[in-house]
């Protein structure tokens, strides 16, 4: 799990009538962080700053949204929560949190007229803890869907997942909310859920080059976001690669990966004294990213019209 690194808080708020929530990462003090974003179609608020080049060292929280650019409402809530608990970047006049935020498109399934708000932000940090997170259909995942290459009849669910690894002191965290175009895949290749036919047979097994069946589902219905937290004691610069190579986890995991019609984006964050290799580390978020990716779907439950692994 991700907070197996220590210091760190996940909180979820669910929705399951409208199907659609948030999920909210509360970071101990001095956390760095980086993030890259490699979809065509991401949704984000305060990305600028976690590039390498910029100024800022910290951030205090991770959104991650359903609800699409509505759902970006919800990082005010987290903002209001951080800046009630005296949380914040110092400024001479005042404390101001650091809340970069990504959204998954989630409006085609249950309501599209409600999504994450302001209050749901709030909630979702209310309920944030540091022992064991909810998977499967829960927070930003209440909504999210995979397999979505050939077509809406086709797709399963997705949903929250989040795994971790430990190499002696070294700790690396990993919780992803996963909405794909594409099927997701195990370590040997083979179809853990997506694209499949009313007999269970998946359809990229057969069809590994998966031809996109252009339409309303896939330009705006996708995303899969992901947050790597680690004890190592890395830059923001050595962050941005870890960012990069989460990347590369995505790719084990996810058939297409990376498509038109995704806006994946990767969130790296690291508070510790852990004195670690940066290729180590990278390595292993890319394994942890992969691992959180496939949890996801095997804790997701079917919902109306769309079957999930987990009944």
């Amino acid at each position: 799990m991700l907070t197996t690194v220590p210091g760190f808080k996940v909180g979820h708020f669910t929705n399951s009538e409208a199907m659609t929530g948030c999920t909210v990462i509360l970071c101990p003090p001095k956390t760095c962080a980086s993030c890259e974003v490699r979809g065509n179609s991401p949704g984000s608020r305060e990305l600028a700053l976690l590039a390498p080049e910029k100024s800022m060292q910290e951030v205090h929280a991770i959104l991650l949204t359903g609800g699409s650019a509505f759902g970006l409402a919800a990082a005010d809530g987290v903002v209001k929560w951080l800046e009630q608990h005296e949380t914040g970047y110092q400024t001479p006049w005042a404390k101001v949190p650091i809340v970069p935020s990504a959204v998954v498109f989630d409006l085609n399934v249950g309501s599209s007229s409600v999504r994450p708000d302001s209050a749901t932000g709030y909630a979702a940090c209310e309920h944030a803890k540091s022992d064991s997170i909810e998977e499967g259909n829960i927070g930003a995942g209440t909504g999210t869907t995979v397999g979505k290459w050939k077509g809406a009849e086709y797709w399963m669910k997705g949903g929250v997942g989040t795994a971790s690894i430990s190499v002696s002191d070294l700790i690396v965290g990993c919780l992803v909310v996963v909405n794909a175009v594409g099927d997701i895949i195990d370590a040997n290749g083979k179809v853990l859920a997506g694209a499949r036919l009313n007999n269970g047979t998946f359809i990229g097994d057969d069809d590994r080059f998966r031809p996109l069946a252009r339409g309303k589902v896939l330009q705006q219905a996708n995303t899969t976001l992901a947050v790597v937290a680690t004890n190592a004691n890395l830059t923001k610069l050595q962050l941005y690669r870890v960012a990069q190579r989460m990347h590369d986890g995505f790719a084990r995991a996810i058939v297409p990966v990376h498509t038109s019609y995704d806006g994946d984006i990767t969130f790296a964050l690291s508070n510790g004294t852990v004195n670690a290799d940066l290729d180590l580390v990278a390595e292993i978020s890319a394994q942890v990213t992969a691992e959180a990716i496939r949890r996801a779907v095997k804790a997701a439950k079917s919902i109306k019209g769309v079957p999930g692994l987990a009944g």
